[in-house]
């Protein structure tokens, strides 16, 4: 319930995570869709999903789970790798909406460090909040589709050095390691998920808000 918690509390900032994380997910699940398409794959067309229309990418799980502990995911983009040239074809798919979230964040970077360089501190304009905030969500979908855990866009890594037989059962058990490490984050008040992601978060960020990033953006 935190995202009613922050609806009650901070109605004009829940409003925006919301709009945030269904802006990144679109971005996300559409860079699929459209590089599918570019390797030649028309799956994701003729199933409506090249598109930015958010309504073709919402999960209904996903967008439950987004009402109720405030984060979500998309639904899958549906390819088909037979019409792909070569197997790193599904290699550049999978990292599309990696690369898709990574660059938005960039270029929302730019406004707010300007804003940050001239003195106006984040947390004294709701659209610099707002802003800070969908950066910060596309850095998170980017970071957590990173781990090499099936259905995680990082899983396409490591099926790329298998087997037909090891991919199809290491696609089998990761979403149980998924849900198994998720779990024993709630059951015992670990964050393995969290102590693997900072890190790449953290790097991510430096890189993409760094002042040194935006001077050489602007040049």
């Amino acid at each position: 319930m935190i995202l009613f918690d922050l609806l009650n509390s901070e109605p004009l900032y829940a409003i925006g995570f919301i709009g945030a994380l269904v802006v990144s997910i679109t971005i996300h699940e559409f860079a699929h869709a459209w590089a599918a398409t570019k390797l030649g794959d028309p799956t994701p067309e003729y199933e409506g999903r090249l598109t930015l229309n958010p309504l073709a990418h919402m999960d209904p799980l996903g967008t439950i789970f987004l009402l109720l502990v405030g984060f979500g995911w998309g639904k899958p983009v549906p390819i088909n790798p037979n019409y792909f040239r070569s197997k790193n074809d599904q290699l550049k798919v999978a990292f599309a909406g990696i690369i898709a979230n990574l660059v938005f964040a960039a270029i929302l970077a730019i406004p707010l460090r300007l804003n940050l360089l001239e003195g106006h501190a984040i947390n004294t304009s709701p659209v610099l909040v707002i802003l800070d905030m969908v950066i910060q969500l596309n850095i998170l979908l980017a970071s957590f589709n990173i781990l090499p855990i099936p259905p995680l866009d990082g899983s396409y890594l490591v099926e790329y050095f298998l087997d037909e037989a090891a991919k199809l059962q290491y696609q089998y058990v990761g979403p149980y390691i998924l849900i198994g490490v998720l779990l024993l984050d709630r059951l015992f008040g670990t964050s393995i998920i969290l102590a693997v992601m900072n890190p790449i978060m953290n790097f991510l960020s430096y890189i993409i808000e760094s002042k040194e990033f935006i001077q050489l953006f602007l040049r």
